[in-house]
């Protein structure tokens, strides 16, 4: 806009009636930059698992105590669940639960 201004001369300009002035364009701008850092940002990595999903892994392992976790991980795969080795590792994990079928003494 201020570039088209340019190419009136000034008093073609003084006779114009603008739409917009200045202090608008100047304050939309202040308001656009503002409204750029002052998003919540969302939080890093992937989101976490459905809650019913860890459930079943957690109940796959503790009533199947010599699975390990690649053998949850196929388990759920043929009940149809797409989940990765190391996401059922991760839970196992994380639930305090060893992810290695020698969780028990079964000898």
């Amino acid at each position: 806009m201020a570039a088209l201004l340019r190419m009136v001369n000034k008093q073609q300009c003084a006779r114009l009636v603008l739409l917009v002035t200045p202090r608008s364009v100047l304050r939309w701008h202040a308001r656009l930059v503002a409204r750029k850092w002052t998003c919540p940002r969302r939080r890093p990595g992937r989101p976490p698992k459905p809650e019913a999903l860890r459930q079943l892994v957690l109940r796959l392992a503790r009533e199947n105590p010599g699975w390990g976790y690649r053998r949850i991980n196929g388990e759920l795969l043929g009940l149809g669940r797409r989940l990765g080795a190391s996401t059922v590792w991760e839970i196992l994990q994380k639930a305090g639960i060893d992810p290695a079928p020698q969780r028990t003494n079964q000898s």
